[in-house]
């Protein structure tokens, strides 16, 4: 009995000793492991919660950002719609004998949107705000003065826009008002006479904002006797309007 129980013990002893330890150590990787997930899994649920308080005011302000663009985008467009840029010249022989002969279809003339050429004059197609312009471009022949031979004769270039409307309530007799003026003098006097003689090249240009009725009529004026010596060609004479 006592060999019996002594081989016992001894393999008691000797068996669970290794099992034991090893099993200790799994146990202690496993924790260990179990910690670094959870402190990752913390760390991830942070980092999600703040992205998520933050991204719905994000979101809008890009949302508002993208919405301000779309809007000015559409207003450049309306815009670009409602245009109408003519160029001229006089013709003595034409249809418009006492002004300049304006068109849309030579060099850079064009009109798009509601804007319209009518008679030779712009007509306004809706209540609003307006740039209107024009130029017009002169060489002149500048002499001395026979009766006051130290002193040229001086030469006033003028150009006009004139603006009819119904709200003026003279339908029959159809009076213009002055919208834009401009005049200008060449021939002046100068030091060497032989510089101040000869031809003299020079362009009124004139533009402004105006708030412009539907059914409004313009029109540019040039004196009579300035039309002769208007200077023909590209980009020497032009007449326009485009919505603000």
């Amino acid at each position: 009995m006592e060999g019996d129980c002594s081989r016992v013990m001894v393999d008691v002893e000797s068996g669970p000793v290794y099992p034991t330890t090893t099993v200790t150590l799994v146990r202690d990787k496993s924790t260990h492991r179990r910690r670094l997930c959870g402190a990752l899994l913390a760390l991830a649920l942070c980092v999600s919660a703040a992205l998520f308080i933050t991204w719905p005011a994000k979101k809008q302000d890009h949302v508002e950002e993208v919405g301000e663009l779309q809007h000015t985008l559409r207003q450049l467009s309306g815009n670009r719609k409602t245009a109408i840029h003519l160029e001229g010249e006089y013709n003595c022989s034409g249809k418009y004998k006492t002004t300049v002969e304006w068109t849309e279809d030579v060099g850079q003339g064009f009109s798009q949107g509601s804007l319209k050429l009518n008679n030779n004059e712009i007509v306004i197609p809706q209540q609003g705000l307006y740039f209107v312009y024009s130029q017009v471009s002169f060489h002149v022949s500048c002499k001395a003065d026979p009766k006051h031979p130290n002193n040229q004769k001086m030469v006033h270039l003028s150009n006009m826009v004139k603006r009819w409307s119904p709200s003026y309530g003279n339908n029959d007799s159809k009076k213009y008002q002055t919208l834009l003026s401009s005049v200008r003098t060449v021939c002046k006097k100068s030091s060497n006479s032989e510089e101040s003689e000869g031809m003299w090249y020079n362009a009124v240009y004139m533009g402004a904002v105006f708030s412009l009725e539907k059914g409004d009529m313009l029109r540019t004026d040039i004196e009579t006797r300035l039309l002769p010596q208007l200077e023909n060609g590209d980009g020497k004479n032009f007449f326009g309007v485009f919505a603000l």
